[in-house]
């Protein structure tokens, strides 16, 4: 099914407060909340469309390196919890709408202010000929909400002796041009101040997925570099 990111910005206010509460981030439910009435009142005025994702696939020393750049029309930190909040959907599917990356389970393994590390079981989509199933993959990630990015890497995962990756959510200034004299601020707080606090603030996303591809290329879609993804 495919979900709208208007309705993915509901949910993740909804599941703020619990996220906040354990990292003690007491002002990022307001900054959310600001945000979101920005994009509500701004929907019809002034619309915002996603940019196609980005996908670049290479292979290397029996390596498959996998880059993907995504946008959103949602601030950083809700991005943000949508790769972290295992009660968020999948954001990526492929062109039948079928989920690449799928949730399971989720634990806390140790949290040092916003910094934590969590053990996490998901399932990944997989192709060959014209089979198709998910194999379950468990993954030990370090996650930092006030960087906005984390890396994991695989712990137990069959077939596959390397799974790893990257992301990192980075601000895109959408008025910047209108209410900000065409300056292109360096910081939120910059552009609250030259916005006068009305500029909307969207996400783009720096995805890496590394992982053995010589026996697993053709099962998981690594050298298809012109496989359709889509969000949500």
């Amino acid at each position: 099914m495919q979900q709208s990111p208007k309705a993915e910005f509901k949910k993740s206010e909804n599941n703020r407060s619990k996220s906040v509460s354990e990292m003690n981030t007491n002002n990022v439910d307001d900054e959310v909340m600001e945000q979101g009435k920005l994009w509500r009142d701004a929907e019809k005025k002034y619309p915002w469309y996603d940019a196609p994702p980005k996908v670049k696939v290479t292979t290397k020393k029996g390596l498959c390196h996998m880059y993907i750049e995504l946008t959103f029309g949602l601030p950083p930190r809700s991005v943000f919890e949508l790769f972290t909040n295992p009660d968020n959907l999948p954001l990526v599917s492929d062109k039948s709408w079928r989920q690449l990356l799928v949730n399971k389970k989720r634990k806390v393994l140790k949290r040092d202010g916003p910094r934590q590390i969590v053990e996490v079981d998901k399932v990944v989509a997989w192709d060959f000929l014209w089979w198709s199933g998910g194999m379950p993959i468990n993954i030990n990630a370090v996650e930092n909400e006030k960087d906005l990015r984390g890396k994991y890497k695989k712990q137990k995962m069959k077939f596959m002796k390397v799974f790893e990756g990257s992301y990192k959510v980075e601000p895109i200034y959408v008025d910047f041009e209108r209410l900000c004299n065409q300056k292109e601020p360096k910081s939120p707080e910059e552009y609250k101040k030259c916005s006068g606090g009305q500029g909307k603030i969207a996400s783009k996303d720096h995805h890496q997925d590394h992982h053995d591809s010589a026996q697993n290329a053709s099962r998981y879609g690594c050298q298809d570099a012109s496989r359709p993804v889509r969000k949500f």
